[in-house]
């Protein structure tokens, strides 16, 4: 009598899955009663609205109702509108900036740091005015303070002695 193990394991397994399958589809979960008695009495529990706005006010929340978040928005944007109307003129952001120059540094090198400090617009014709000036040769290593409300002759001055 020759024996087939592949034939004999697949056959067991088939066995056990049915078994197994058959047992979970017909016996009846009582698992499941037991998840809504759990939440039948969390339902229970629930806290009422007015525990609820002071639990969340007390942490620090600020609870209003749909109606007041409107009014209130709807106020900000007038108050907004009226500062804008009676002050067209919008304040100027300044940027202020501290430029590191370093040994072998060129004007070009600079103009670019102060493109990326939104000092400047074009890093090449901020070159351009230094070579007009004579005073590329000038840059020395250093830090130097500068912020956006310099002109163009006020940033060469502080940056190349």
């Amino acid at each position: 009598m020759k024996f087939n193990l592949l034939g004999s394991f697949a056959a067991g397994l088939f066995i056990a899955t049915s078994i197994s399958g058959a047992v979970y589809f017909s016996g009846k979960s009582e698992a499941a009663p037991a998840k809504k008695e759990a939440v039948q009495t969390k339902a229970t529990n629930q806290p009422t609205e007015e525990e609820m706005k002071s639990k969340l006010a007390s942490a620090g929340y600020v609870v209003q109702t749909k109606a007041e978040y409107d009014k209130n928005m709807a106020d900000a944007k007038s108050k907004s509108k009226q500062n804008t109307s009676a002050d067209d003129s919008q304040p100027k952001v300044v940027y202020r900036s501290v430029v590191t120059v370093t040994k072998g540094m060129t004007s070009i090198d600079v103009g670019k740091q102060l493109v990326k400090a939104k000092l400047i617009k074009d890093a090449f014709k901020f070159s351009k005015i230094v070579e007009k000036k004579g005073v590329e040769n000038h840059l020395r290593p250093g830090s130097y303070s500068v912020d956006s409300n310099m002109s163009n002759d006020e940033l060469i001055a502080a940056i190349f002695k």
